[in-house]
């Protein structure tokens, strides 16, 4: 297929799974059970860091998250008491752990009292076509209140040479706006135009089937010929193309 015919198929999936549909079989679910900005941010959020491995275990864990807060995640992060956060220490969801799960609640609770909210510092360091950097900056704010090294791999940093797939996968739910009901588009202050490709095996494979992905590692480096082939489709919203190429792989087996 030359360019054109690629845009023209890939345009389609995107309109096959980016519908309420798709929401039945992702971790997107998890913050669709909420309706305040603040519970859809950290239920997102800590559902996309658990968002590797088999799928329904990754839903399964998210929605035991939610139950562990109270299934009020905002109130639970502001005002939880050092008894509250002994009842996580039995949660487990492959390398991420109860420990874990303690030190981004007060993490977390550090980014809403001492830095304006989950918004307000992934909108700082944002360029033109790229939120990379803010990533990066946003981990080390996240982690100014964390002694435990063995946390802060749960957050991936591009500047690392991390594609930062799920990091990548919560700003799509953020950021997009398209009023198809799957990703919520509540934050406004970053533009969908800079968002990444949420870089993973399924979308990579059929990335390279497709010749919009040459290199072979699925990291930083692969994120960004990615973005640029994605780009040149819709320079306004390059991650729409995530549906297609994610559904492609998973549902399709592309």
């Amino acid at each position: 297929m030359n360019p054109e015919e690629i845009k023209s198929f890939l345009d389609q999936k995107v309109e096959i799974y980016n519908n309420p549909n798709f929401i039945e079989t992702d971790p997107i679910q998890i913050p669709h059970l909420f309706s305040t900005k603040e519970d859809i941010e950290i239920a997102g959020f800590l559902s996309a860091t658990i968002a590797w491995g088999n799928r329904k275990m990754i839903i399964q864990n998210s929605h035991k998250m939610m139950h562990l807060m109270g299934n009020s995640p905002f109130d639970f992060v502001m005002s939880h008491t050092e008894t509250q956060l002994e009842t996580l220490e039995n949660f487990v969801h492959r390398t991420f752990n109860g420990q874990d799960f303690s030190q981004f609640i007060k993490s977390l609770q550090h980014i809403y009292k001492n830095n304006g909210g989950l918004e307000n510092v992934f909108s700082k360091n944002i360029t033109s076509n790229s939120t990379q950097s803010s990533i990066s900056a946003f981990k080390k704010i996240f982690f100014e209140v964390s002694d435990s090294q063995r946390t802060q791999k749960h957050i991936s940093d591009p500047m690392n040479g991390s594609a930062a797939k799920r990091i990548n996968m919560f700003l799509r739910w953020m950021v997009r706006q398209d009023n198809k009901g799957v990703d919520f588009g509540i934050w406004k202050t970053i533009p969908a135009s800079a968002l990444s490709c949420p870089l993973d095996v399924h979308s990579g494979n059929v990335a390279r089937k497709l010749n919009l992905l040459i290199r072979k590692q699925n990291d930083a480096k692969a994120l960004q010929e990615l973005d640029n082939n994605l780009r040149l489709f819709d320079p306004e919203d390059p991650v729409k193309y995530d549906f297609a190429l994610f559904g492609l792989g998973v549902f399709e087996g592309f």
